[in-house]
């Protein structure tokens, strides 16, 4: 079995920022993929970024790059997505996920992870 943990979440005003922490704990790999999606109120759950485990390899979509930054502690079996300048928009409930079998091409798609986190609200504020 496998628990992913996310933390950080909460409320900041525009140009702000926020850390946000994914734990995994369980049958954890070392060849996972551990990335973060987000949803808001009415919308789809869209890909934010992920980062391989194995190697550093990250994917960020368009609408974040140069603002968030995703890492990763391998020992301490942990992602970080690290979000600056927040804009209104970033509002969502993000979620963790993680999977070991996903090829490159598939790490932006949500229905390739296996496992998800419960989600932690992340309200930008104006």
């Amino acid at each position: 079995q496998v628990r992913l943990v996310e933390s950080g979440g909460g409320l900041v005003q525009a140009g702000g920022s926020l850390r946000l922490s994914c734990v995994a704990s369980g049958r954890t790999s070392t060849n996972w993929a551990m990335g973060w999606f987000r949803q808001a109120p009415g919308k789809e759950r869209e890909f934010v970024a992920t980062i391989k485990l194995n190697g550093g390899t990250t994917r960020y979509a368009d609408i974040v790059k140069g603002r968030f930054t995703i890492s990763r502690d391998n020992a301490k079996n942990t992602a970080y997505l690290q979000m600056n300048s927040l804009e209104p928009e970033d509002t969502a409930v993000y979620y963790c996920a993680a999977d070991s079998t996903i090829i490159t091409s598939r790490l932006s798609l949500p229905d390739a992870y296996d496992y998800w986190g419960q989600g932690t609200q992340v309200t930008v504020s104006s």
